[in-house]
């Protein structure tokens, strides 16, 4: 996109926000770098200079703008939309695996040495993923800074940096304020907000439309109960994270998603920021998903009436994996109450934040369900021997599920799993490993919504029709689904 000049001139000039994380527009004369959309003038064309990430613009000596932040646009949509080593490692730099393991455990994880991911990232990106890592460790520092109280010391470690010093650095070329400075602005700012004791507030920004009926809708209807819960028009869940635990409420806004995070150790912050932007699939590009989709007059009714639509994912793709399993056949309620018991029975007990709030207990991971009796369950045999299975190669590492995942490899191994058919493998594809491809053809609430519209309802004469909804067939499976009168496709009163 961002080698594209004309079509990035074009941009900058009609403010268009559809373009924000796609391309950063570095101004040579202020030294300054924006988003797209940024408010102010733009700048004359012979000024601009346009890079594919904000690394590349601070590695090249320019400073984020104060009127736009463009250090807090939504992420770019090809990280999601690629299964490229590219976007594996973004993926992972994303979820803090640099400030935790280093560039050589980044480089294991994609099985590549660290001359070639270095290489790699710096031919696409214009960064190498140590200044990839120092962008998003910025990003860090200046939402505890501006939301939290927290001692400046404290800001430093949690953000990620090895000592107060390059923490003063950074923040003072990148923001071109001192963290001191930036403290005030942000309580200038934030000073109608109310604060909530114990928890950090802020602002997940998305590209527009944003429809939340089937998102919040999905993850309300089939929330776990003590570990996921819709209160006060927030969906709240446990979170299971690298340093300790979190707890998280996310509110539909109509130009973002409020976001309440209470963590037992602020080194998580950019973990948990990841994950609840992907579980709400926030980096989409729901303009190229729904262009895409309308091509097919059947399809278009569908997108014209509720544009926007995004797939409801997951914070933990080992978990949802255990739920499509215990959701095999069954009903949403049916699935909610054997998830339940699994919790109760081998879940870790969580305090929640809030005295009012329903959370008890974290999901039980894989190496605390490996020793669970299969007698104990409330299931067919051979629906035991497909949970009990999965658990294992899940705790001993057989099958690698995960952001960085091979969408491909797992779907193989899935499959060669008892029990795993078509739907259970790209169910999981679809919302536990991101794969924006990913389709439901044999889905009942599919063939009914297909059957329905005049689409054809076999599996394989629906999937030959679906491959002019490529690459965006399972935002297509969404707005089948929301043909259905069914809890999943309502928000929640």
């Amino acid at each position: 996109m961002y080698t594209d000049t004309d079509r990035c001139v074009r941009a900058v000039q009609s403010k268009d926000a559809r373009f924000d994380g796609w391309f950063f527009t570095a101004v040579l004369t202020t030294r300054i770098y924006c988003r797209p959309s940024c408010p102010a003038v733009p700048p004359k064309v012979g000024n601009m200079s346009f890079l594919p990430s904000a690394a590349a613009c601070q590695q090249a000596g320019f400073r984020a703008c104060k009127r736009c932040r463009p250090d807090t646009s939504p992420g770019s949509p090809e990280w999601n939309a690629r299964a490229d080593a590219v976007a594996r490692a973004m993926r992972l730099i994303q979820d803090g695996v640099v400030d935790r393991e280093g560039v050589p455990g980044l480089a294991t994880r994609l099985g590549y040495s660290t001359r070639q991911v270095e290489r790699q990232l710096n031919a696409e990106l214009g960064a190498g993923p140590l200044a990839l890592a120092r962008a998003q460790r910025a990003q860090t520092a200046r939402l505890l800074i501006e939301t939290s109280e927290l001692p400046m010391a404290d800001v430093a470690f949690a953000a990620g940096f090895s000592s107060i010093r390059t923490f003063n650095d950074t923040v003072r070329e990148v923001f071109a304020l001192s963290p001191s400075e930036l403290r005030a602005r942000g309580e200038k700012a934030h000073r109608n907000q109310p604060r909530i004791p114990g928890t950090i507030s802020l602002r997940l920004p998305y590209r527009s439309p944003l429809n939340p009926d089937n998102l919040f809708g999905h993850l309300a209807a089939t929330a776990v109960p003590g570990v996921e819960e819709w209160r006060a028009g927030a969906y709240r869940r446990t979170l299971r994270l690298p340093y300790g635990t979190g707890v998280v409420a996310l509110t539909p806004q109509p130009d973002h998603i409020g976001c309440q995070l209470a963590l037992t150790d602020l080194r998580d912050l950019t973990l948990a920021i990841s994950r609840c932007r992907r579980l709400l699939d926030l980096d989409a590009d729901p303009e190229a998903i729904d262009e895409q989709l309308r091509a097919d007059p059947l399809l278009a009714p569908l997108v014209d009436k509720a544009p926007g639509r995004r797939v409801p994912r997951t914070v933990d793709a080992a978990e949802f994996a255990v739920r499509a399993v215990l959701g095999q056949q069954v009903s949403t309620a049916a699935a909610r109450t054997h998830a339940a018991r699994l919790v109760v029975a081998h879940g870790e007990p969580v305090a929640d934040p809030d005295p009012a709030g329903g959370l008890t207990h974290l999901f039980p991971s894989p190496q605390a369900l490996a020793g669970l009796d299969p007698e104990s369950l409330a299931l067919p045999r051979s629906r035991r021997t497909t949970l009990t299975t999965l658990v294992a190669a899940l705790a001993d590492g057989s099958l690698p599920l995960g952001i960085d995942s091979d969408w491909e490899l797992a779907r193989s191994r899935l499959g060669a799993l008892p029990g795993f058919g078509p739907w259970t493998t790209e169910v999981i594809a679809m919302r536990a490993l991101g794969d924006p491809d990913a389709f439901l053809p044999s889905d009942l609430g599919v063939r009914r919504a297909a059957r329905g519209l005049g689409l054809p309802s076999t599996p394989a004469a629906l999937t030959a029709r679906a491959g002019g909804w490529r690459p965006w067939r399972a935002y297509a499976v969404q707005y089948l689904w929301a043909t259905e009168d069914h809890a999943i496709n309502h928000l929640p009163v």
